[in-house]
């Protein structure tokens, strides 16, 4: 018997110190990160709807009233008139709207991605016209949706702020995990959902904070997982050019990338890949030499009709040259992954009901963290109160 007592107590020992390292792990995680989180998810709100806010305050069109099914223009034609306008530059691509019957063309006076005088050209895709000869990128001014999806996405600090929030995004997932952990021993003694309003505001606070976690804490690890992903999608594109990419190319060598006027058809590249890939549509394509591209190839990105396969992309290489299809690119399993979480991460693949779904999960996680915040200034009179409540509930049974 006393034997076993002593058995007892050392395994109640080793969960008490369990317990203790998950509150210290859940505690400094949440405090590290909070802040950011909270900048995550009152950014992160408005760019649910950043399709239908964008359509408000920036309103493409009018477009010209054609049937549904009027054939594409002719890609030639329109490359050909950007070309005219400016002799001087390059073009970098060709990007086609999802949305509205526009198609656009990129130029540059180089073919690097980093030039700052990269300006497109807005064309009807039915019937060629010239809709809008914009301004270079840079010197457009800032949208709404573009300042919250900068300041989602790497605090307007490129590949180091992207960096920064993959790490911060590893904390929370900590943070989310020890919460859990720690949610069934605190609520022992005590039902689901249980708010003690009997109790000081403090345990009220804990207690709400508790429960509001808990509920979101699925949907929190698949947003905090997902937005991981995302923001190491810079490296993992490179790995993949330089590593994939790089190894398709070695056929050619060292020959030099063929210029603008040495180059194939578009239309026929856009012909070819249709063929190549049915079932498909192009939404972009790279020209060779472009810093994103193939130095020899027209590199076209084209993806599913469905709404499921709508954001899933296959590359289709195209010699720049002689128009023939070279290769359709089966993209790695971490980029396949990455295709993946980008919808997830904001529920646009469900329609308005689910994003309306995850504003309502987006808005409960704001609650949380204010609530988390509270509680941590509170701390001097509050005492850690839920690590006492969680190892009351252990030593008491």
């Amino acid at each position: 018997m006393l034997i076993f007592t002593r058995q007892y107590i050392f395994v109640g020992l080793i969960k008490i110190k369990n317990i203790k390292r998950w509150y210290f792990i859940h505690k400094w995680t949440s405090l590290v990160c909070t802040i950011f989180l909270l900048n995550l998810c009152v950014t992160g709100l408005p760019l649910i709807f950043a399709d239908e806010i964008d359509s408000l305050l920036n309103p493409e069109g009018p477009f010209e009233v054609l049937p549904s099914d009027a054939p594409l223009t002719n890609l030639d034609n329109i490359v050909k008139i950007s070309q005219q306008r400016y002799p001087e530059e390059l073009v970098n691509a060709v990007f086609f709207d999802d949305d509205a019957p526009q198609v656009f063309v990129t130029m540059s006076p180089t073919l690097k991605a980093t030039d700052e005088r990269v300006h497109s050209l807005a064309f009807d895709s039915r019937t060629g016209k010239l809709l809008k000869d914009e301004l270079p990128f840079s010197q457009q001014p800032q949208t709404f949706i573009g300042f919250m999806l900068a300041l989602h996405a790497d605090l307007f600090l490129d590949l180091p702020g992207e960096i920064f929030l993959a790490l911060m995004g590893a904390l929370i997932i900590l943070a989310i995990i020890s919460g859990i952990v720690l949610y069934g021993p605190f609520m022992k003694k005590l039902k689901f959902g249980t708010i003690r309003y009997e109790r000081s505001k403090r345990i009220k606070w804990l207690d709400l904070h508790n429960l509001l976690g808990i509920a979101i804490a699925a949907w929190l690890l698949v947003v905090s997982i997902t937005g991981f992903i995302n923001e190491l999608s810079t490296p993992l594109f490179a790995l993949w050019q330089n590593t994939d990419v790089k190894q398709l190319l070695q056929s050619y060598g060292n020959q030099p990338t063929p210029g603008q006027s040495q180059l194939s058809s578009v239309q026929a590249a856009y012909n070819n890949a249709q063929q190549a890939a049915p079932g498909m549509a192009v939404a972009s394509i790279v020209f060779p030499g472009y810093e994103f591209g193939s130095p020899y190839h027209y590199l076209l990105w084209s993806h599913g009709n469905k709404p499921l396969t709508s954001q899933l992309f296959t590359p289709v290489l195209v010699e720049g040259v002689s128009g023939k299809v070279s290769a359709i690119v089966k993209m790695p399993v971490y980029l396949r992954s990455l295709e993946i979480s980008r919808p997830l991460h904001f529920g646009d693949y469900g329609g308005m009901p689910l994003k309306i779904l995850w504003a309502a999960f987006d808005i409960a996680a704001i609650a949380v963290l204010i609530s988390g915040l509270y509680l941590w200034l509170a701390k001097g009179k509050v005492k850690d109160e839920w690590l006492k409540q969680i190892l009351q509930n252990q030593t008491s049974v």
